[in-house]
Protein backbone atom coordinates (compact mmCIF):
# COMPACT_ATOMS: atom_id res chain seq x y z
CA UNK A 1 0.00 0.00 0.00
CA UNK A 2 1.25 3.43 -0.80
CA UNK A 3 0.88 6.47 1.42
CA UNK A 4 -2.25 7.78 -0.36
CA UNK A 5 -4.08 4.48 0.22
CA UNK A 6 -3.10 4.46 3.88
CA UNK A 7 -4.27 8.04 4.35
CA UNK A 8 -7.57 7.25 2.60
CA UNK A 9 -8.09 4.25 4.88
CA UNK A 10 -7.34 6.34 7.97
CA UNK A 11 -9.81 8.96 6.77
CA UNK A 12 -12.48 6.29 6.27
CA UNK A 13 -11.91 4.90 9.76
CA UNK A 14 -12.03 8.39 11.25
CA UNK A 15 -15.27 9.27 9.50
CA UNK A 16 -16.73 5.92 10.48
CA UNK A 17 -15.90 6.46 14.14
CA UNK A 18 -17.34 9.98 14.12
CA UNK A 19 -20.60 8.78 12.60
CA UNK A 20 -20.75 5.84 15.01
CA UNK A 21 -20.19 8.11 18.01
CA UNK A 22 -22.96 10.43 16.83
CA UNK A 23 -25.28 7.45 16.38
CA UNK A 24 -24.45 6.19 19.87
CA UNK A 25 -25.13 9.60 21.41
CA UNK A 26 -28.41 9.89 19.55
CA UNK A 27 -29.48 6.40 20.56
CA UNK A 28 -28.54 6.99 24.18
CA UNK A 29 -30.35 10.34 24.17
CA UNK A 30 -33.59 8.63 23.13
CA UNK A 31 -33.56 6.61 26.34
CA UNK A 32 -31.99 3.36 25.15
CA UNK A 33 -29.64 1.43 27.38
CA UNK A 34 -25.87 1.69 27.05
CA UNK A 35 -25.67 -1.79 25.53
CA UNK A 36 -28.19 -0.87 22.84
CA UNK A 37 -26.35 2.36 22.07
CA UNK A 38 -23.07 0.48 21.79
CA UNK A 39 -24.53 -2.12 19.44
CA UNK A 40 -26.05 0.65 17.33
CA UNK A 41 -22.68 2.41 17.13
CA UNK A 42 -20.87 -0.77 16.12
CA UNK A 43 -23.46 -1.51 13.46
CA UNK A 44 -23.19 2.01 12.12
CA UNK A 45 -19.39 1.91 12.02
CA UNK A 46 -19.36 -1.42 10.19
CA UNK A 47 -21.95 -0.19 7.71
CA UNK A 48 -19.97 2.94 6.89
CA UNK A 49 -16.75 0.96 6.46
CA UNK A 50 -18.60 -1.62 4.35
CA UNK A 51 -19.87 1.13 2.07
CA UNK A 52 -16.35 2.54 1.78
CA UNK A 53 -14.82 -0.82 0.89
CA UNK A 54 -17.64 -1.52 -1.59
CA UNK A 55 -16.95 1.80 -3.27
CA UNK A 56 -13.24 1.07 -3.44
CA UNK A 57 -13.91 -2.39 -4.89
CA UNK A 58 -16.26 -0.97 -7.50
CA UNK A 59 -13.73 1.68 -8.45
CA UNK A 60 -10.87 -0.79 -8.84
Amino acid sequence: MNSIQILALLLAVSVSLHIAFAAALLTRRTGATLATATLTAVGTALTVLGLYFAAVAAYS
